[in-house]
């Protein structure tokens, strides 16, 4: 029997994603469970991964630890998934083989397809009923006590990055004889209410848009009931038209797009048009293997070059916090530009890794201007690392020690 969480609001904080943590029988464990605290990637890398990530290279400090990398798709692609369907696949392939009893996740509220509520799923065939996107928070982990009361012990998440730090915090106290995370990354959530003014801003017909995702082609493609299709270049698309708090301060200072603390990721920004896989462990591996016959999987591909692309992000979010006008790119010149970006910007690898910095850069300067007294606690040393070849520093004594920060 499939158990689904009944939605109410969370109490209201500045940094909080509505995670779970606060709606279980201890809320008080946010205090350590929380990313926006004081998160602790070294040592949950280490107990996750057996090691932490290598300082060496353009992999692993972008990406975290990783033991394969796949650019991929499942054939043939599932109906109603938002790429080619391989993360409830591989939440299907577990439950089927009996290598666990229940799948915590998320699957569309009966009212609003876009609204994200948290499910427990036990039998393979509903996993399919979760397919596709939803954008907004949603508590997966207040159904974790339920879940471990019904005698899932056996359990697999499918979550963002900052529901499995949190999972990843709590693991060892919660008595699961086995646990599979399977992330998939997280940028710029906002709330549902706010992603449908969005959805208006897009087409007159909002209504009837039922998939929205963004390329790496820098184009989003919106799909309509019926199977029109739409793509709109990312320099069309209307940010200046958006709320000022339209993206909460969490998301902007996240640290953790490429969910690096699962056992595998899931995602796309480094798959030059497919899905991207990040296997980051021997539980990662073994998931991977139930599907790896039903997957196309090849050596995933870079090419371009993204450090004008981040800095031009870096001088407009700067702008941005310190209450100045984003610079606008005159109309007639958009479509020029949108037509030469996907043929000279960065792909596939070298695209993740833009978006990478332009998110250490954000999360720094934004976290500056609202929360300074946060950066040395929130600020992992991995993420001023990506920052810095864009002059964006710690000015002081060691990071996580007593010495005041500035930047």
């Amino acid at each position: 029997m499939n158990i689904i969480a009944v939605q109410e609001s969370a109490p209201h904080r500045k940094l909080c994603t509505d995670c779970g943590v606060s709606r279980t029988e201890d809320p008080s464990r946010c205090g350590y469970a929380c990313q926006f605290i004081s998160p602790d990637y070294a040592t949950l890398e280490q107990q996750v991964h057996g090691r932490t990530r290598g300082s060496a290279g353009d992999i692993e400090p972008f990406f975290g630890v990783v033991k394969e990398m796949h650019q991929a798709a499942l054939k043939p692609a599932r109906q109603g998934a938002q790429w080619t369907g391989i993360t409830t696949r591989l939440g299907e392939a577990l439950l089927e083989r009996g290598e666990v009893t229940a799948v915590l996740c998320v699957g569309p509220d009966p009212e609003d397809n876009w609204r994200p509520v948290p499910r427990l799923i036990t039998s393979a065939a509903d996993m399919a009923s979760c397919r596709g996107m939803r954008m907004g928070y949603a508590p997966l982990l207040e159904l974790l006590e339920p879940a471990i009361a019904a005698g899932h012990t056996r359990l697999a998440v499918i979550g963002i990055p900052c529901q499995i730090y949190a999972l990843r915090a709590l693991e060892a106290e919660l008595g699961l004889e086995h646990l599979v995370v399977i992330g998939t990354p997280c940028s710029d959530n906002t709330t549902t209410e706010h992603f449908h003014e969005f959805l208006s801003l897009l087409d007159s017909n909002p209504e009837q848009i039922n998939y929205l995702e963004f390329m790496p082609d820098f184009h989003v493609e919106l799909r309509f009931v019926g199977g029109a299709k739409k793509r709109i270049p990312f320099l069309q698309l209307p940010i200046a038209d958006l709320r000022d708090d339209f993206f909460p301060l969490t998301c902007r200072t996240c640290v953790d797009y490429v969910n690096t603390l699962s056992d595998i990721t899931v995602g796309y920004m480094g798959g030059s048009g497919e899905q991207w896989l990040l296997v980051r462990n021997q539980r990662g591996q073994d998931t991977l293997e139930q599907i790896r016959p039903e997957l196309s999987l090849k050596a995933p591909s870079s090419s371009g070059k993204r450090a004008s692309a981040v800095k031009g992000f870096i001088e407009n979010t700067r702008r941005a916090t310190g209450g100045l006008p984003l610079r606008k790119m005159p109309q007639w010149l958009r479509p020029i530009v949108g037509k030469i970006m996907p043929l000279t910007g960065p792909k596939g690898l070298e695209f993740a890794r833009t978006r990478l910095e332009m998110k250490a850069a954000e999360s720094i300067l934004h976290l500056r201007r609202a929360a300074p007294k946060r950066l040395r606690s929130m600020i992992p040393d991995h993420v001023w690392k990506l920052a810095a070849p864009y002059g964006i520093t710690p000015v002081g004594m060691k990071l996580k020690k007593t010495t005041i920060l500035s930047v």
